[in-house]
């Protein structure tokens, strides 16, 4: 492909014109497109995607648009490719970049703030100022890659260099993919106070991100782990993951069971990845007076919540979104050093045309799917961990 010349790529990893892409239409609607190969731009490289994970996140954009969204923005975005649990290789360096190398494999995060604001230069850009009107302006410098700006479902993308994680080949492209869910968690116990080395925790809803929460949590030497929801089959994952002990929370009373866990106390900190109605409520009753509380998820509706227990308890109450404060770095590092094996809610691979048996296997579960991955033809054979 002829890039400008202020773009540096290379022989090795030729470039072409076009690529293969999703493209999202109205509600539902997904449509396999040719577009024109993105270009990279000032601390941007591009991308040949190898793999992308599919997140629950995913399904709620393609079929009404971002969870959450703020008010007065658009409540349904189209004709943009969605996907962003993604990885794979850099193909062309923007002008000036030198932070990474061509044949370099990268996992990535979604968010690049416009790092002009107070909270990006805090490192807190999944909560940029210009979240609003400029949400995913890329000439504000925003860039929220299959939010609002292309993302994923693809062969090709550009990310901004600060959303770059280095991938060890000792990581398969599967794996990778389960970075920047790992990296949710841990930005979430970040933002509890980080270092929980012989404190309680309690995760719940073993999804995706609570089953790593799990995982991550017990990298970080907390203990007890306790994990809570309601399918055994997840819970005995999270188990293999680090979690000391499983509830299932439709055999017993959850917020008893924790208290008998521990000494009748509560747990220091509690992580809500469940995003269940009265989430919050039971984790305010979970948790130690003085606890902290972590919210993950996004609930379907705004529960009544007991703010004077919560007061009366000094319990204080954090909320994140996404994958802030580069937390994926630290993931990532976790993972290579397979401290856990995040390989193990990985449960389905597709090819990238048939991505919409993917998003109904991720979307109805199909054979109890958890994470489903969906790989590039180009991808190479995945590469095994290292003995």
């Amino acid at each position: 492909m002829s890039m400008p010349d202020n773009v540096t790529t290379s022989d090795t990893h030729p470039v072409p014109e076009t690529m293969k892409a999703w493209v999202l239409g109205d509600p539902g609607e997904l449509t396999l497109s040719e577009k024109p190969v993105p270009v990279p731009g000032k601390a941007e490289v591009l991308v040949r995607i190898d793999a992308v994970a599919i997140c629950a996140t995913d399904l709620e954009i393609i079929h009404h648009g971002p969870p959450a969204q703020i008010e007065g923005g658009d409540p349904f975005n189209k004709n943009f490719t969605p996907g962003h649990e993604y990885m794979g290789t850099v193909v062309a360096l923007g002008p000036g970049v030198d932070e990474y190398e061509i044949g370099e494999r990268v996992t990535v995060e979604i968010h690049a703030g416009c790092g002009q604001c107070k909270r990006c230069r805090q490192g807190m850009y999944t909560s940029c100022h210009n979240y609003g009107k400029n949400y995913g302006d890329v000439d504000k410098g925003h860039r929220a890659n299959g939010f609002t700006t292309d993302g994923g479902f693809a062969e090709y993308a550009v990310n901004n260099i600060n959303t770059l994680i280095h991938v060890d080949d000792s990581m398969s492209d599967e794996e990778a993919t389960l970075v920047v869910t790992a990296g949710t968690a841990m930005y979430g116990l970040t933002e509890l106070g980080g270092l929980v080395a012989g404190e309680s925790v309690v995760v719940t809803g073993p999804g995706p991100i609570g089953l790593l929460g799990a995982a991550v949590a017990k990298a970080l030497g907390a203990q007890p782990v306790i994990l809570t929801g309601t399918r055994d089959n997840r819970l005995e994952i999270g188990k293999q993951l680090g979690a000391d002990h499983v509830i299932n929370v439709r055999n017993e009373d959850v917020v008893e069971k924790v208290r008998e866990l521990t000494g009748g106390k509560g747990v220091d900190y509690v992580v809500e990845c469940a995003g269940a109605p009265n989430g919050l409520n039971e984790a305010a009753q979970m948790v130690n007076r003085g606890g902290k509380i972590c919210l993950a998820a996004f609930p379907g509706n705004s529960p009544e919540v007991d703010v004077a227990y919560l007061v009366r308890n000094n319990i204080y109450l954090y909320g994140i979104r996404g994958e802030g404060k580069t937390a994926t770095h630290r993931a990532e590092a976790f993972m290579r050093q397979k401290r856990f094996d995040a390989t193990l809610i990985h449960t389905h691979t597709f090819e990238m045309g048939d991505l919409k048996e993917a998003l109904r296997y991720a979307k109805d579960r199909v054979e109890d799917a958890i994470k489903v991955v969906v790989k590039n033809p180009h991808a190479a054979s995945s590469k095994v961990a290292a003995e």
